[in-house]
């Protein structure tokens, strides 16, 4: 019984940067692995990024590897996703997960409701 709560997100020009953030709460967060995915209208859901419980193991896809970094404060109950560099190919919906480090949205067993990036002059 977890609950996840996205935020941050917003209207960006390409270059800019963006910091999400995803509230867990009713659930044992601090043994709980975390990942971002992102969905763009017309496309399959698509994994970005994950984080161990602890924080000391992460995950990234190719394409935001040296732009994107994951962290957790596990005495916040808040994971996050820090964005620089941001790209037009970028503009999607964020979506946080809970319960695996897997780049397999199925092995995920709770999500958060999405909120929205758009990169765009």
């Amino acid at each position: 019984q977890v609950q996840l709560v996205e935020s941050g997100g917003g209207l960006v020009q390409p270059g800019g940067s963006l910091r999400l953030s995803c509230a867990a709460s009713g659930g044992t967060f601090s043994r709980t692995h975390m990942g971002w995915f992102r969905q763009a209208p017309g496309k399959e859901r698509e994994f970005v990024a994950a984080i161990t419980w602890s924080g000391s193991g992460t995950d990234y896809t190719d394409s935001v590897k040296g732009r994107f970094t994951i962290s957790r404060d596990n005495a916040k109950n808040t994971v996050y996703l820090q964005m620089n560099s941001l790209k037009p190919e970028d503009t999607a919906v964020y979506y946080c997960a809970a319960g695996s480090i897997s780049r397999w949205a199925r092995s995920y067993g709770y999500w958060g409701r999405g909120t929205q990036v758009t990169v765009s002059s």
